[in-house]
């Protein structure tokens, strides 16, 4: 596990090192500072901007000091800048080269500026469109639905990343927003944790307050497991949230499994782990897992609706795209799959950068007929 991260860290920080150098390298040729001065400020400020998120993510893993989320906030903003900015750059040297094959003349000061501004401003874009959440509204039809769920509500949350960018705040206003929308029952579709250290039980404490007639349930992500998921059980548990660990409860005559996401990722395992909740089959059944990973064997299972999350629809472009090529179609929104129905969440949350261009965080609310 350490040399597959010690891999990971090192190629991420030397993508990170190679956009930085095109970065310095475009802004030295198209804004051509001065003095050399100039050239030796650029060189070390892009220098540290190149590992502070990989610094600061290291001390985000040991830490939840003020200052330590204080940095990380500023190193994931710049992350996102940098994503827009590389592509600008990209788009400056470009349009640059077609203007000189037609024969024009642009000033290359003026070019350049254009282009960071116009990743300063998607970047803008992103962080305040990362902070609106909506509520999503959908209707499902479920075979055999007991009449007692007719016409009942449900809401789907999940990927609200609490810790260093989220926090208490935020899962006070995302509980109250929920709580005013009146559900009878609430799913928690798992990395309600961000995997860092936190005050788990403070970020846990505003969810105690939803009086659901049917239950607050949750399954974790892998961001639960990045390291003992037993503590973030515990303080979502004493919030009043039932752990759904592998297991079925019935929930006024609908069956209602969770499957934790390591025991859903590899098939057959996955496909066991279902078979021993109990599931009856010809039965209305909901699944809750973080991934839309194996949705072929949750059909196979019998299951009528998998409710997911863990994509973020990408969270920002273009990784949108990245995201839509992983999971096809059920990268968002609700799709079928034979007599499955699944739905999958982008996420209220963000991972990272603290911005979302191509997606929007979201409230699921669910009426089932």
């Amino acid at each position: 596990m350490l040399s597959r991260f010690v891999v990971f860290a090192s190629v991420f920080q030397l993508v990170l090192g190679l956009v930085h150098f095109f970065l310095y390298e475009t802004w030295v040729w198209f804004w051509v500072p001065s003095d050399s001065y100039t050239y030796l400020k650029l060189e070390i400020g892009l220098g540290i901007l190149s590992i502070s998120f990989l610094a600061a993510s290291l001390l985000a893993f040991r830490s939840y000091h003020i200052l330590v989320r204080a940095v990380y906030r500023l190193a994931a903003v710049w992350l996102g800048f940098v994503n827009y900015s590389f592509f600008a750059a990209c788009g400056c040297w470009v349009l640059y080269g077609l203007a000189r094959l037609g024969g024009l003349g642009l000033e290359r000061r003026e070019l350049i500026s254009a282009f960071l501004a116009l990743a300063l401003s998607v970047t803008t874009y992103g962080i305040i469109n990362g902070l609106l959440v909506r509520v999503k509204r959908i209707t499902i039809a479920l075979p055999n639905l007991p009449a007692a769920w007719q016409g009942r509500v449900a809401v789907l949350v999940s990927d609200l990343h609490l810790g260093h960018v989220r926090n208490f705040g935020f899962s006070r206003r995302i509980a109250t927003r929920i709580a005013g929308l009146r559900p009878d029952v609430v799913f928690i579709g798992g990395d309600f944790y961000d995997g860092t250290p936190a005050d788990l039980a403070k970020l846990a404490k505003p969810w105690s307050t939803l009086a659901t007639p049917w239950g607050t349930y949750f399954v974790e992500g892998n961001h639960e497991e990045f390291s003992d998921p037993n503590k973030y059980l515990k303080a979502l548990t004493q919030a009043g949230v039932q752990v759904l660990n592998n297991g079925k409860v019935m929930v006024d005559g609908l069956q209602l499994v969770g499957v934790n996401y390591r025991d859903a990722t590899h098939g057959e395992h996955f496909r066991r782990t279902l078979r021993n909740t109990g599931l009856e089959r010809g039965q209305p059944s909901i699944l809750l897992t973080h991934a839309p990973d194996r949705v072929q064997i949750t059909e196979e299972e019998g299951i009528s609706l998998q409710l997911s999350g863990h994509t973020h629809r990408g969270q920002f472009s273009p990784w949108t795209g990245v995201a839509a090529r992983i999971y096809g179609p059920y990268v968002y929104g609700l799709q079928r799959m034979g007599k499955l129905q699944i739905y999958t969440s982008c996420g209220v949350g963000t991972w990272g950068p603290p911005l979302r261009v191509g997606s929007k965080p979201e409230i699921v609310m669910i009426r089932f007929e």
